[in-house]
């Protein structure tokens, strides 16, 4: 520095050299704890995801109607709470919506006597939903898609605004796809159980005759080389012979792999006559992945938040 002895300006560089060694020697061992702090956290939480799993696994596996209604509770209920703390009055609206028809449908299909048109109406309703959710689905990813292929610029969009377009259709599609399927298994099972011709792990309680749809108990007017006006009939590999419509409801919708009557496996590829419904049966796999994503995975981190919070390491 000027106006200063050389020896003065060589020692106060020293202490500036020694000052700046001792700064990096504390952050170095700052970060160290603060890695071996993110070690452990993240050690707690794989931990947490592998004894998780093996739970659930046993659960699904000792328990399967206690896991599933469970599941169904918390993927009904979870999403209402992040809504109502987030603000998400678009999702709450779509919500209540569902929620009112689908209750409506459910009381409708646990009345005795069973109304001769109930179950057509059930299983009408739970395919509708699974339809538009699967469209809406895809379109969300399609959204996805044209977002990160830039093609937006095409219809004067933001990337931010398509994304957001894209990941909030491809949720609605999931989440509704889930709870459609899995309220109709619980009508499919309650209404099949109802007319008496079904019953979970029994024989039936009543004959079968020849022109009597299984699923809904009502007489089958069109022969099954025939083709119908409004919907054809359809044979199983055993024989038995229902509406279109009930056993695309039983078999795709309700998840049923054996026949409504006589419990034998169900071949769903001879029902596909359009190789475009094959594309369902992964998309019913991707359904079963969200709802353990939506149903547990908050739960999990949840015990891992309060595992770490317990132990001090936030």
């Amino acid at each position: 520095m000027p106006g200063l002895h050389p020896q003065v300006s060589g020692e106060q560089d020293d202490v500036l050299k020694m000052s700046h060694g001792e700064n990096w020697k504390m952050q170095r061992l700052k970060h160290r704890g603060h890695e071996a702090m993110h070690a452990e956290m993240m050690l707690i939480l794989i931990a947490t995801l592998v004894v998780a799993q093996i739970v659930l696994m046993q659960w699904k596996q000792r328990h399967h109607r206690s896991y599933n209604l469970v599941t169904l509770v918390q993927m009904w209920v979870v999403p209402l709470y992040f809504t109502i703390k987030l603000y998400w009055w678009r999702f709450l609206s779509m919500w209540g919506m569902f929620s009112v028809v689908t209750s409506y449908v459910i009381f409708r299909a646990t009345r005795k006597p069973l109304s001769c048109r109930t179950p057509r109406m059930v299983y009408k309703w739970f395919l509708l939903i699974y339809k538009l959710s699967y469209a809406v689905g895809v379109l969300g990813y399609l959204a996805i898609m044209f977002t990160m292929f830039r093609f937006h610029v095409y219809f004067r969009m933001e990337a931010e605004d398509s994304m957001d377009v894209g990941v909030i259709m491809l949720f609605y599609g999931l989440y509704y796809g889930v709870l459609g399927r899995d309220f109709a298994e619980i009508c499919s099972d309650y209404m099949a159980s109802t007319i008496g011709y079904y019953n979970k792990g029994g024989m039936p309680s009543r004959s079968l005759m020849g022109d009597i749809c299984a699923v809904c108990g009502q007489r089958i007017l069109v022969e099954v080389e025939e083709e119908g006006f409004i919907e054809d009939t359809y044979q199983l590999s055993c024989g038995h012979i229902f509406h279109e419509f009930c056993i695309r409801g039983w078999c795709i919708v309700g998840k049923k792999q054996t026949c409504p009557y006589c419990n034998e496996k169900v071949d769903l590829k001879r029902m596909m006559n359009n190789p475009w419904e094959k594309t369902h049966i992964l998309y019913r796999k991707l359904l079963d992945c969200l709802r353990y994503l939506v149903a547990w995975q908050p739960v999990i981190f949840g015990v891992v938040h309060g595992i770490i919070f317990s132990l001090g390491l936030e």
